[in-house]
């Protein structure tokens, strides 16, 4: 995944007045990039979405404003970005009793060399263990929040589009033994940030604003509604990134209601309204396309 560049943050104050929304669709993305490995350990897979937000956070809270320190923050968390043939992740131990934080990541201590993404199972299993930050690791003691890569070689991400092939993300710590299921949500979003693919920002930037031909109609958290001209054409996004395939039911029925009143709206300025839903490659986002006319 390429870098993000300064254009692609938004300043302070225009960043407050779309932080809530912005938020919100971060949230339902992240979602499905996270999961729990046992009772103490949590995985958040990072893309640009994920890391820019981090960078708008971070931006926020420190009040950060000068070109030089904005672009500091963006070398610190570009340097998270998922390389090609990687996946990037957070590693989050959460311990919510003060009193065990220090021992509990005492006991952890090691964990760096016991953390794969398993494709397959035995005899076939493929182990690919995932290579730690380097520069947080020290020989004594660990930090609760620690940053890694899985590096996929052409057959691993063969493997792993299969939906055949079973995987799971393990711990095989001495004092920590865990393992969890990758989600068809999960694996969908792998496989996209390993093609590359770019997906339209989740937050509104200069230039990338709604075309002059083109009319919002409605925007919500997770959805979009723009008429574009010429023509009765009504275009339905989903501002996170997810195929009708993998949409869960509050998303579903979220849509519904909104996709039926477009339909009527053409129906009755033309007379008939045909449909149609772009599903793409695994972690594309849904769109649904209204057009006046038969067929």
């Amino acid at each position: 995944m390429k870098p993000l560049g300064p254009e692609e943050i938004l300043a302070r104050d225009p960043y407050e007045a779309v932080r809530a929304g912005y938020r919100a669709r971060v949230i339902a993305l992240k979602r499905d990039r996270r999961v729990g490995i046992g009772e103490l350990v949590t995985l958040v897979f990072e893309n640009r979405e994920t890391l820019r937000f981090q960078v708008q956070e971070m931006l926020r809270v420190e009040g950060i404003d000068s070109a030089d320190a904005i672009q500091a923050e963006l070398d610190v968390y570009n340097g998270l970005m998922p390389r090609e043939g990687e996946l990037s992740a957070t590693l989050f131990i959460e311990i919510t009793e003060s009193d065990r934080i220090q021992p509990e990541l005492d006991r952890l201590i090691g964990i760096d060399a016991h953390v794969a993404l398993v494709l397959g199972e035995d005899p076939r299993e493929t182990r690919l263990y995932a290579q730690f930050d380097t520069h947080q690791l020290e020989a004594d003691r660990i930090s609760a929040v620690q940053y890694l890569r899985f590096h996929l070689d052409s057959p691993a991400v063969e493997r792993l589009r299969d939906p055949s092939v079973r995987a799971r993300l393990r711990i095989d710590h001495p004092h920590y033994r865990a393992e969890a299921e990758v989600s068809g949500p999960l694996r969908a979003q792998l496989l996209a940030d390993l093609a590359g693919r770019e997906r339209p920002p989740l937050i509104d930037l200069p230039g990338r604003a709604t075309s002059p031909s083109e009319e919002c109609l409605l925007e919500t958290g997770t959805l979009r509604v723009l008429r574009r001209s010429p023509g009765s054409t009504v275009l339905i996004e989903c501002r996170v990134p997810v195929s009708l395939g993998e949409a869960d039911p509050a998303l579903l029925a979220e849509l519904l209601p909104v996709l039926q009143r477009y339909v009527r709206e053409i129906v009755r300025e033309s007379g008939s309204c045909r449909v149609s839903c772009d599903v793409e490659g695994a972690g594309a986002p849904m769109r649904w396309r209204l057009r006046a006319g038969r067929g």
